[in-house]
């Protein structure tokens, strides 16, 4: 093409179409120089030489721009045949838009101006359709300078410009997509690490703009011990020789701030292998790494208060079975059964507050789990009340409380229920003054069951009645009981009663008015078949048979007091102070119950639960009786094949009813 558009050329008519011909002077019969003539032979070559080109349309304008000649290549890109557009204006090929503003005239204009004009623009085929154009203009001039006319040829780059597009959109595409990314920092380096692009992410992590950034250092956004380690550097370095480098680390904001990043350095290559910089991708890990670090904490947290909650049931358990004991006695002089019960109250509060500190824990991580089955809701409230009578008498309250005659059957965990409704009864008893009213009511209505319990005492502002129920809040005035407690208990209840698919809502008028908490709590149908009622406790005393049994626990006041209640109760039972000792004394005593610690100096429970179990001459109970008594403790020892877990202080009840069910089994 080129070689065609530097020729000189005129025109020569034949009886078919027109045809070009070189000429190398302003005379049409010039001698021939370097063996090129104008031969008809030569011409005929010539002729067939331009119009056999098919990629590109080559043809002629006189000097006012209308068509003289018309190759191949023209008709099959413009759609028109040669007798079709020859002599016609070449602006047929232009936009109206073009034709309108003088385009076509102004480009011939430029081409005899420079001697040439080349241009890229949109242009019309004979059907209307539009391609992509790009056109080359030459002026053709006689040895005399005369203008003869122009030499015109036309490429079709419609495929390459669609191409050029697809690439300009996708890549204004993926720039808007990198500018909207907010999450994350993309942005460019070059070989020595300055800052060449920069997007909405990057400047919402570091808060540097990009007219603040743009051509400085990386390295400004690490710390000073970062940079005194050279780390910059070394990240490039690794890069560029491993491919990729990832690493978390703090870096520095613009107002001095630190957020913890996760970093991504990639080197960019060219085809040819060399460096051209480094794709940076940088995400502010800082909240998740505080979250990680609150989780580790909880953690933390739940396991010193799980050890702190087995280290003072441990000093509690002895205390417990000291006053099992003195209630097992007949006759004692009334101080002693006055101070017996004195201590008898305190260590039920002591457990209680343990327990408490274990249900934070569990409210806290979502952990508390439910033993639901079908229970009458009118024994929830008779255990709650009997828990809290000692407490009610104390303060020589008025207490009331109404019961339907019916059985109320609902699905739930009794003892959390009893556990929510004590909480509220004991709340009512410490903030009411001594000689004050409570009273409970419960009505069934329709689908649910509500049970309020209502005093007369202290109250609570208005502003509060929400906020008690937040963990360790509690609004205590001048006249508040000095039993109050950790302020666990109402944020427990509401935990517990939630669960349950109910709530809990509480209501006052205000200082001294006095105070109301209800709780609703759906009702289930009864099912075909359900099981039994929770029973009533059992009496201490109502053990079963006698039993030969044997305490294991390196506390030895915790061992020897529950040796001496079993021994009045009228059981055969011995005691081991460690893991050793157990073994030895098992094999010699051949108990039938055995209450055993889990953690001792020289050895743990469960191994010696293998040995008991190994040596036995006949059937053998194992209960755990530790300081753990979470969930997953008691699952732990369950399924290392303890029949019973007993968490320390064991109280009278829980002892009676192992008795009774070890007693029970040996006698089937």
């Amino acid at each position: 093409m080129p070689a065609v558009c530097g020729l000189s050329l005129w025109v020569a008519r034949t009886g078919r179409a027109a045809i070009l011909r070189p000429v190398t002077s302003g005379d049409e019969q010039a001698t021939p120089k370097h063996g090129l003539g104008t031969t008809p032979h030569v011409e005929e070559r010539f002729r067939l030489l331009v119009d056999s080109v098919q990629d590109y349309a080559i043809f002629m304008l006189d000097p006012q721009g209308r068509v003289l000649t018309w190759n191949k290549g023209a008709e099959r890109l413009k759609g028109y045949a040669a007798h079709e557009i020859i002599g016609r204006s070449f602006e047929a090929f232009y936009l109206d838009d073009a034709v309108s503003s003088g385009w076509p005239k102004e480009e011939l204009r430029l081409a005899m101006q420079r001697g040439r004009f080349e241009d890229e623009g949109w242009r019309v085929r004979k059907d209307g359709s539009r391609f992509w154009a790009n056109v080359v203009i030459t002026p053709l001039r006689g040895g005399n300078g005369a203008l003869h006319g122009f030499a015109k040829v036309t490429r079709d780059l419609s495929e390459r410009r669609q191409h050029e597009e697809l690439l300009r959109s996708s890549e204004e595409q993926f720039r808007l997509l990198l500018e909207a990314v907010k999450d994350y920092a993309i942005f460019m380096l070059d070989v020595q690490g300055n800052v060449l692009t920069w997007n909405a992410g990057a400047q919402a992590i570091t808060g540097y703009t990009a007219d603040e950034v743009l051509g400085r250092h990386f390295s400004m956004f690490f710390t000073p011990q970062d940079l005194a380690a050279n780390l910059p550097s070394a990240e490039m370095e690794t890069a560029a020789r491993a491919g990729s480098m990832q690493s978390q680390g703090w870096r520095v904001r613009r107002d001095g701030g630190l957020f913890w990043a996760d970093v991504i350095l990639t080197p960019v290559m060219d085809d040819n292998g060399h460096l051209r910089g480094y794709a940076k991708v940088t995400r502010d890990l800082t909240q998740q790494r505080r979250m990680g670090e609150l989780e580790r904490s909880n953690q933390r947290t739940q396991e010193f208060i799980a050890m702190l909650a087995h280290e003072l049931r441990n000093p509690l358990a002895p205390i417990r079975n000291a006053v099992s004991i003195l209630q097992a006695h007949q006759g004692l002089p009334a101080p002693v059964q006055r101070v017996g019960e004195v201590i008898g109250r305190q260590v039920g509060h002591l457990t209680r507050l343990v327990d408490d500190l274990l249900d934070v824990g569990r409210i806290v991580t979502g952990k508390i789990v439910l033993k639901s089955e079908l229970i009458d809701y009118r024994h929830v409230v008779q255990l709650s009340v009997e828990a809290v009578r000692p407490l009610i008498d104390r303060h020589q309250h008025r207490l009331q409380v109404q019961l339907p005659d019916e059985r109320i059957e609902m699905f739930g965990d009794a003892t959390r229920l009893a556990q929510a409704l004590q909480n509220l009864l004991q709340n009512a008893a410490r903030y009411t003054p001594d000689g004050g009213a409570i009273d409970v009511a419960v009505k069934v209505e329709s689908s649910v069951v509500r049970t309020s319990v209502s005093d007369n005492g202290m109250g609570i502002p208005p502003d509060a009645l929400e906020r008690i129920f937040e963990l360790f809040v509690q609004e205590r005035g001048d006249d508040a009981s000095h039993e109050s407690g950790l302020g666990i208990g109402l944020p427990l209840a509401r935990t517990l009663v939630e669960q349950h698919g109910g709530s809990l809502t509480a209501h006052s008028a205000g200082h001294a008015q006095g105070s109301v908490f209800s709780i609703t709590l759906p009702l289930r149908d009864r099912p075909a078949s359900g099981r039994a009622v929770n029973a009533p406790a059992r009496n201490i005393r109502d053990g079963g048979r006698a039993l030969r049994v044997l305490i294991v626990d390196d506390n030895t006041d915790s061992a020897d007091t529950m040796v001496d209640l079993l021994s009045l109760l009228g059981h055969e039972a011995r005691s081991a102070y460690g893991a050793k000792q157990a073994v030895s004394v098992a094999a010699e005593f051949d108990p039938q119950l055995v209450l055993l610690d889990l953690n001792m100096p020289d050895g743990d429970g469960f191994s010696v639960l293998k040995a008991l179990r190994a040596q036995a001459r006949g059937p053998l109970y194992v209960a755990a009786m530790t300081g753990y008594g979470q969930k997953e403790d008691r699952d732990h020892t369950l399924a290392a094949g303890f029949q019973a877990h007993l968490t320390k202080p064991v109280g009278p009840e829980l002892l009676s009813n192992t008795l009774h069910e070890v007693s029970k089994a040996l006698s089937e």
